[in-house]
C-alpha cells in the first residue's frame, strides 16, 4: 500500500511519510471532535412561571383546598350575581318599564371646532389680501396712455396719403340693389330713351 501512496511533496521513504500523515490526520480529527464553540448558541432559561402551569394544575390546587374557602368562594360569586341582579331590578322601577325608542340625536363632528378655526383663519388671510390689494395703488398711469394714444392718431394722420375715415363714409353711402330692382331700373331706362326717339321723330 505504502508503494501505491502518493505524497505531496517528494520523500525518500513513502511508508514512513504515510504513517506520519495518517497520524497527523487522526489527530487532527480528534482534535475538531474536541472543539468547543467560542460562542454561546444555548436558549435563554425559561422561566419558572412558564415551567410551572397553574391553570393545568388548578384542579389539583382546588383538591387541596379546604371546603371551607370553597364554598366562601362560590357564595362570593353569588352575592356578586344577586347585586347585578337588584341594580337592574332598581333601574326598571325607576324607568317604569319604558323603553327608550327615541332616536332623535342631534350630529354633532368631532372635528367641527376644528374645522371652524380653519376657516375663520383663511378668511382672515383673505380679507388681509384684499387690503393688500386694495391699497395698492396703480403703477401705471391711464392718463400717460391716452396721450400718447393720442400722439399716435396724430402721426398716422400725418404720414397717411389720403385722410382716414373717407373710406367708412363711402362703404356706408353705398347702395345694395337687388336682382328685381336692376330689372326695373333697365324697363324705365328703355321706356325713357323710347320717349325721348319719338319726340325726336316728330
Amino acid at each position: 500500500m505504502h508503494r501505491s501512496y502518493q505524497p505531496l511533496k517528494p520523500v525518500t521513504n513513502r511508508y514512513l511519510q504515510q504513517k506520519w500523515d495518517q497520524s497527523n490526520y487522526e489527530s487532527h480529527r480528534r482534535k475538531v471532535k474536541s472543539a468547543l464553540p467560542l460562542v454561546d448558541t444555548k436558549g435563554i432559561k425559561t422561566p419558572d412561571h412558564i415551567q410551572l402551569k397553574l391553570k393545568k394544575q388548578q384542579p389539583l390546587l382546588k383538591s387541596l383546598l379546604s371546603v371551607t374557602q370553597l364554598e366562601d368562594e362560590r357564595f362570593s360569586i353569588i352575592d356578586r350575581d344577586n347585586h347585578l341582579l337588584a341594580s337592574k331590578l332598581a333601574k326598571i322601577v325607576c324607568s317604569k318599564g319604558l323603553v327608550d325608542h327615541r332616536n332623535q340625536y342631534h350630529l354633532r363632528s368631532l372635528n367641527a371646532e376644528k374645522r371652524r378655526e380653519e376657516l375663520l383663519l383663511i378668511s382672515h388671510q383673505n380679507q388681509a389680501i384684499y387690503q393688500r390689494i386694495t391699497s395698492r395703488q396703480s403703477e401705471y398711469s391711464p392718463q400717460i396712455w391716452l396721450d400718447d394714444w393720442e400722439r399716435a392718431e396724430q402721426r398716422r394722420n400725418n404720414i397717411t396719403r389720403f385722410p382716414r375715415g373717407l373710406t367708412g363714409k363711402h362703404r356706408s353711402g353705398r347702395k345694395v340693389k337687388f336682382a328685381a330692382e336692376e330689372s326695373s331700373d333697365q324697363s324705365e331706362t328703355c321706356s325713357s330713351i323710347d320717349t325721348e326717339k319719338t319726340d325726336r321723330g316728330t
